[in-house]
């Protein structure tokens, strides 16, 4: 009998993976996490029936994560990883030799555990010396932060349940205080296509661009996640992601990567009408893209509905 793990991207799509084997399954104090070996994408992190990441496209998301920011200023000293339990993140941000110390705050320990026995590939950097794992909420952290960080990574789950706090304005108010003058923010910004992660995503760069006077999003393609396109925010106190990138200073750190580089970073930011509707005018594509119902084009134009030539063609006789 073949075993299939699922989940659902909205009420009406969902992402099958067939799965060799069921490696870890228990209930921590906050959430459900489980790791499971699939045939296609290797072993799979699944937080409340949410993939966090697999093995085969999780360099994706943490290069995309860690690689922009660094690359506009790679004079990070002091950085803040929150969030980040299964140690992607802090992988790609340990290949920095001129960080000199990562605070990784965690509000699950059984997910760093879980992490470091189950995805030796990702969570492979916790003892490097300059790492501190915290085990709090983050926002609680960054309330009484005193010492600026140069970079904060928010390597969150999505905006409910265990990782709610880590979308509100208390929180993006505090980070800006935490951060050094020329101090970047980044964040997985959720995605584009299906309702819920739109509707999160307007919501956040509606919060962080009237809080930073700095605040892009850019993206990438990652297989496993909702509609396969994810969003992720660039946010600082001045430093612009483009005016400021210096492609050959980050060649010179000779960093090699599997889906970043130079010429991608820059186009990241171009981003679909799509996309620049949503996070411009909160326009969320299931309101306006285009279908036939019941024989009648829907949405309307100007308060007139069409009938398409499918609904012409069987009218009455």
């Amino acid at each position: 009998m073949e075993l299939w793990f699922s989940e659902h991207h909205s009420a009406d799509v969902k992402l099958s993976l067939r799965v060799r084997h069921q490696l870890f399954s228990r209930h921590s104090d906050l959430q459900l996490i489980q790791v499971l070996d699939s045939y296609e994408f290797g072993r799979v992190l699944v937080l409340d029936g949410v993939i966090m990441l697999t093995e085969k496209d999780e360099f994706i998301y943490h290069e995309m994560l860690v690689h922009v920011p660094m690359g506009v200023n790679p004079n990070v000293k002091r950085a803040l990883i929150i969030g980040g339990g299964d140690g992607g993140a802090l992988r790609e941000l340990c290949r920095y030799p001129g960080v000199e110390e990562i605070i990784l705050v965690e509000l699950d320990p059984m997910v760093v555990s879980v992490a470091r026995r189950f995805l030796p590939t990702t969570a492979l950097s916790f003892s490097d010396p300059r790492v501190t794992v915290v085990y709090e909420d983050g926002l609680r952290y960054v309330r009484r932060a005193n010492t600026p960080f140069d970079l904060i990574i928010v390597d969150s789950t999505d905006p409910f349940g265990v990782g709610e706090s880590l979308f509100s304005r208390e929180f993006y108010g505090n980070c800006r205080r935490a951060l050094a003058k020329n101090g970047i923010l980044v964040n997985q910004h959720e995605g584009p296509y299906y309702r819920e992660e739109s509707e999160e995503a307007a919501t956040i760069f509606s919060r962080t661009s009237k809080i930073f006077p700095v605040s892009r999003v850019y993206q990438a393609n990652i297989p496993t996640y909702p509609g396969g396109h994810w969003l992720f925010g660039f946010i600082s106190k001045g430093l612009d992601p483009i005016a400021n990138y210096d492609a050959k200073r980050w060649l010179s750190l000779g960093i090699e990567t599997r889906y970043y580089n130079p010429e991608l970073h820059v186009g990241s930011f171009a981003l679909p009408t799509y996309v620049n509707r949503l996070l411009e005018k909160g326009e969320i594509l299931d309101d306006v893209f285009k279908r036939v119902i019941q024989g009648q084009i829907w949405p309307p134009d100007h308060d007139k509905i069409e009938k398409s030539e499918e609904a012409v063609d069987n009218r009455p006789q």
